[in-house]
Protein backbone atom coordinates (compact mmCIF):
# COMPACT_ATOMS: atom_id res chain seq x y z
CA UNK A 1 0.00 0.00 0.00
CA UNK A 2 1.56 3.39 -0.70
CA UNK A 3 1.99 6.52 1.65
CA UNK A 4 -1.35 8.17 -0.26
CA UNK A 5 -3.80 5.09 0.69
CA UNK A 6 -2.52 4.83 3.82
CA UNK A 7 -1.93 8.32 5.24
CA UNK A 8 -4.59 10.68 3.73
CA UNK A 9 -8.08 8.83 4.64
CA UNK A 10 -6.99 9.04 8.22
CA UNK A 11 -6.30 12.58 7.82
CA UNK A 12 -8.19 14.86 4.80
CA UNK A 13 -6.77 17.87 6.67
CA UNK A 14 -6.28 19.51 3.68
CA UNK A 15 -9.51 19.25 2.56
CA UNK A 16 -11.99 19.81 5.64
CA UNK A 17 -10.59 23.43 6.21
CA UNK A 18 -8.09 22.77 8.82
CA UNK A 19 -5.12 23.58 6.31
CA UNK A 20 -7.00 26.05 4.01
CA UNK A 21 -9.66 28.49 4.04
CA UNK A 22 -9.27 27.98 -0.02
CA UNK A 23 -7.87 26.74 -2.77
CA UNK A 24 -7.16 28.79 -5.75
CA UNK A 25 -7.41 27.25 -9.37
CA UNK A 26 -4.49 27.12 -11.51
CA UNK A 27 -3.96 27.53 -14.80
CA UNK A 28 -5.49 24.53 -16.73
CA UNK A 29 -8.26 23.98 -13.87
CA UNK A 30 -11.44 24.55 -16.09
CA UNK A 31 -13.79 25.87 -13.12
CA UNK A 32 -17.01 24.99 -15.33
CA UNK A 33 -16.14 21.63 -15.47
CA UNK A 34 -15.36 21.27 -12.06
CA UNK A 35 -18.32 23.56 -10.76
CA UNK A 36 -20.34 20.64 -11.99
CA UNK A 37 -18.60 18.26 -10.32
CA UNK A 38 -19.50 19.85 -7.09
CA UNK A 39 -17.15 22.65 -6.41
CA UNK A 40 -17.86 25.68 -5.29
CA UNK A 41 -15.97 28.19 -8.17
CA UNK A 42 -15.94 31.75 -6.47
CA UNK A 43 -13.60 34.58 -8.13
CA UNK A 44 -11.19 35.53 -6.18
CA UNK A 45 -10.05 39.39 -7.01
CA UNK A 46 -10.34 40.49 -10.35
CA UNK A 47 -8.69 37.07 -12.63
CA UNK A 48 -8.55 34.08 -9.84
CA UNK A 49 -10.74 31.97 -9.27
CA UNK A 50 -11.35 29.44 -5.91
CA UNK A 51 -13.21 27.06 -4.16
CA UNK A 52 -13.66 27.70 -0.55
CA UNK A 53 -12.53 24.66 2.33
CA UNK A 54 -14.06 22.56 3.58
CA UNK A 55 -14.45 21.23 0.28
CA UNK A 56 -17.80 20.16 -1.33
CA UNK A 57 -16.53 16.65 -2.72
CA UNK A 58 -14.47 15.74 0.38
CA UNK A 59 -16.36 12.61 2.07
CA UNK A 60 -14.95 12.88 5.38
CA UNK A 61 -12.54 10.44 4.68
CA UNK A 62 -12.04 10.56 -0.07
CA UNK A 63 -11.95 13.08 -2.51
CA UNK A 64 -15.07 11.92 -4.38
CA UNK A 65 -13.68 13.84 -7.47
CA UNK A 66 -9.99 12.35 -7.17
CA UNK A 67 -9.26 11.57 -10.36
CA UNK A 68 -10.44 14.87 -11.75
CA UNK A 69 -9.55 17.03 -8.70
CA UNK A 70 -7.87 20.24 -9.44
CA UNK A 71 -4.22 21.18 -9.99
CA UNK A 72 -3.58 22.43 -6.72
CA UNK A 73 -5.36 19.55 -5.28
CA UNK A 74 -2.76 16.87 -7.43
CA UNK A 75 0.36 18.84 -6.69
CA UNK A 76 -0.47 18.86 -3.26
CA UNK A 77 1.68 16.97 -0.46
CA UNK A 78 1.74 17.53 2.75
CA UNK A 79 4.83 17.70 5.20
CA UNK A 80 4.55 13.89 6.09
CA UNK A 81 3.64 12.50 3.07
CA UNK A 82 6.44 13.86 1.64
CA UNK A 83 8.67 12.48 4.27
CA UNK A 84 7.07 8.57 4.17
CA UNK A 85 7.14 8.89 0.38
CA UNK A 86 11.14 10.09 0.57
CA UNK A 87 11.76 6.86 2.93
CA UNK A 88 12.42 9.86 6.25
CA UNK A 89 9.60 8.45 7.80
CA UNK A 90 7.74 5.27 9.04
CA UNK A 91 4.17 5.51 8.00
CA UNK A 92 2.95 4.28 11.38
CA UNK A 93 4.91 7.78 13.00
CA UNK A 94 3.12 9.78 10.59
CA UNK A 95 -0.13 7.88 11.39
CA UNK A 96 0.89 8.68 15.36
CA UNK A 97 1.48 12.32 14.45
CA UNK A 98 -2.08 12.78 12.21
CA UNK A 99 -3.47 11.19 15.92
CA UNK A 100 -2.00 13.79 17.63
CA UNK A 101 -2.97 16.91 15.35
CA UNK A 102 -6.40 15.66 15.26
CA UNK A 103 -6.28 15.75 19.12
CA UNK A 104 -4.96 18.91 19.15
CA UNK A 105 -7.95 20.13 16.74
CA UNK A 106 -10.78 18.40 18.85
CA UNK A 107 -9.93 20.81 21.87
CA UNK A 108 -9.89 23.35 19.44
CA UNK A 109 -12.69 22.86 18.19
CA UNK A 110 -14.37 22.48 21.75
CA UNK A 111 -13.47 26.20 22.45
CA UNK A 112 -14.89 27.01 19.45
CA UNK A 113 -18.13 25.43 20.25
CA UNK A 114 -18.21 27.44 23.41
CA UNK A 115 -17.52 30.80 21.56
CA UNK A 116 -20.68 29.30 19.39
CA UNK A 117 -18.15 29.39 16.16
CA UNK A 118 -19.45 25.23 15.49
CA UNK A 119 -20.29 26.27 11.21
CA UNK A 120 -17.87 23.15 10.26
CA UNK A 121 -18.97 24.68 6.50
CA UNK A 122 -16.45 27.22 7.10
CA UNK A 123 -12.83 26.93 7.23
CA UNK A 124 -11.13 26.37 10.56
CA UNK A 125 -9.24 30.59 10.29
CA UNK A 126 -12.43 31.50 9.43
CA UNK A 127 -14.16 30.58 12.83
CA UNK A 128 -11.24 31.17 15.00
CA UNK A 129 -11.48 35.24 13.27
CA UNK A 130 -14.79 35.31 14.45
CA UNK A 131 -14.73 33.92 17.64
CA UNK A 132 -11.68 36.33 18.31
CA UNK A 133 -13.97 39.33 17.35
CA UNK A 134 -16.20 38.44 19.52
CA UNK A 135 -17.35 41.06 22.33
CA UNK A 136 -15.18 40.32 25.96
CA UNK A 137 -17.00 40.68 28.84
CA UNK A 138 -13.88 40.79 31.51
CA UNK A 139 -16.33 40.74 34.41
CA UNK A 140 -17.55 37.08 33.26
CA UNK A 141 -14.06 35.42 32.14
CA UNK A 142 -14.26 35.95 28.75
CA UNK A 143 -10.58 37.04 28.57
CA UNK A 144 -9.87 34.01 29.97
CA UNK A 145 -11.63 31.80 27.11
CA UNK A 146 -10.18 34.36 24.50
CA UNK A 147 -6.69 33.56 25.95
CA UNK A 148 -7.16 29.85 26.22
CA UNK A 149 -8.29 30.09 22.49
CA UNK A 150 -5.52 31.67 21.18
CA UNK A 151 -2.90 29.56 22.79
CA UNK A 152 -5.03 26.38 21.37
CA UNK A 153 -4.70 27.66 18.01
CA UNK A 154 -1.01 29.11 18.22
CA UNK A 155 -0.14 25.32 19.02
CA UNK A 156 -2.08 23.90 15.92
CA UNK A 157 -0.61 26.26 14.15
CA UNK A 158 2.67 25.10 15.21
CA UNK A 159 1.96 21.71 14.25
CA UNK A 160 0.27 22.21 11.03
CA UNK A 161 3.47 24.34 10.15
CA UNK A 162 5.91 22.02 11.21
CA UNK A 163 4.03 18.63 9.94
CA UNK A 164 1.95 19.62 7.26
CA UNK A 165 2.72 22.49 5.71
CA UNK A 166 6.95 22.22 5.79
CA UNK A 167 8.82 22.10 2.38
Amino acid sequence: MNAVDQLCPQCGLCCDGTLFADVELRAGDDEKRLAKLGLSINKKGRIKFAFAQPCACFDGKLCKIYGSRPRHCQLFECGLLKKVTAGEMKSSKALKRISRAKAILKKLQDLLDAFEEDDESAALSERYARAMQSPMDLAAGHADRHGELMRAYAEWMAVAQKEFLSK
